[in-house]
């Protein structure tokens, strides 16, 4: 029995809450925080600047000052610190490309009822093409994730005596470089798509990682992938396929592994009722609605996999971590 006791307050608001997160991505996307975090500007001002219509900026802004993300005074609007920490391009904690990510799969959630018929996602496949508007915005808001959560996943994880970690499906390669600046013996190696090198690379460079880390293009569905390594990471990529397609991953991992390697995979992890926590549930909705059979997998799941592959002493490291993530590792036998 559900234990929240719902109201029609509650149900409004909810059913209602797609204006505040529209309103925020349409200001994100027209980047309205970045002047306004240097100078406070009038509606007319801003309008000139960015070539907008004075009329609908105006509401926009005072909507967002609604929302506590600017502040008003004579007439003129500013940026708040959280939002010019957050939402201005010039600062280094900027969320906008994970923000446009979200901006991305509303049309897509908009349709869920077809995918809950059909059984089949509602929306394109991202492009593999870096310089693909979409493809950017999941690839750097990835980074934008990753860039808040890897210092502390990297900083739980006992990776002592290791010596080249492969991070698979590893995108940005905010992870592997966590892991290397944690620890300094570490090699890494990053395996993804072609088109994801240019961004991973810059990444890379970003933190001065290139003599430490690597990078091998390539599909990890269907191209080998080559090298031996003693840890292999695997980060919210098992999501997107099947149980199939996960055997498939997890076997490859291991098949790269020295004995005693060790597989760490980290996911939004259901627990054994497929209903709770909250945001894997949603996130298994959005699988549906994006890939033909990816979905979130519980912790027994997800060890089952583990232990099918062959490994041993499977098992959850204790982190807490946002949003139902956690971290499940096992040991290639010695």
């Amino acid at each position: 029995m559900s234990s929240y006791a719902w109201s029609p307050a509650d149900l409004l608001q909810t059913s209602g809450s797609y204006w505040s997160a529209c309103t925020l991505h349409a200001a994100v996307k027209l980047d309205l925080f970045t002047p306004l975090s240097v100078t406070p500007l009038a509606a007319g001002q801003l309008a000139d600047r960015c070539q907008l219509d004075e009329r609908g900026l105006t509401m926009l802004l005072d909507a967002l000052t609604a929302l506590f993300l600017l502040d008003k005074e004579a007439g003129a609007y500013r940026a708040t610190p959280f939002a010019s920490q957050y939402l201005s391009r010039d600062s280094e904690d900027y969320l906008g490309h994970i923000i446009m990510h979200h901006h991305h799969l509303v049309d897509s959630w908009s349709r869920l009822d077809e995918s809950v018929r059909s059984g089949r996602p509602s929306r394109k496949r991202v492009s593999h093409d870096a310089a693909d508007e979409e493809r950017e915005s999941f690839l750097l808001g990835m980074y934008n994730l990753a860039r808040m959560i890897a210092p502390q996943v990297a900083a739980r994880v006992d990776l002592t005596g290791r010596r080249h970690l492969l991070d698979l499906g590893g995108g940005p390669g905010t992870y592997a470089i966590h892991f290397c600046r944690e620890n300094p013996e570490l090699q890494a190696t990053v395996f993804d798509l072609p088109g994801t090198r240019p961004i991973a690379e810059q990444t890379i460079r970003q933190f001065g990682m290139q003599q430490r880390i690597d990078f091998l293009p390539g599909d990890f569905q269907t191209d080998p992938v080559a090298g031996e390594y003693d840890v292999a990471w695997l980060s919210h990529v098992l999501h997107g396929e099947d149980p199939v397609g996960c055997a498939t991953m997890v076997d490859k991992a291991v098949a790269t592994l020295v004995p005693g390697g060790l597989l760490l995979v980290q996911e939004f992890i259901l627990d054994d009722t497929r209903t709770r926590p909250l945001f894997p549930a949603l996130f298994s909705l959005n699988m549906l609605l994006g890939t033909p059979s990816g979905q979130a997998y519980s912790a027994r799941e997800i060890k089952q996999m583990l232990s099918a592959a062959g490994l041993g002493q499977v098992r959850r490291l204790p982190i807490s971590l946002p949003n139902g993530a956690g971290v499940i590792c096992g040991e290639k036998s010695a």
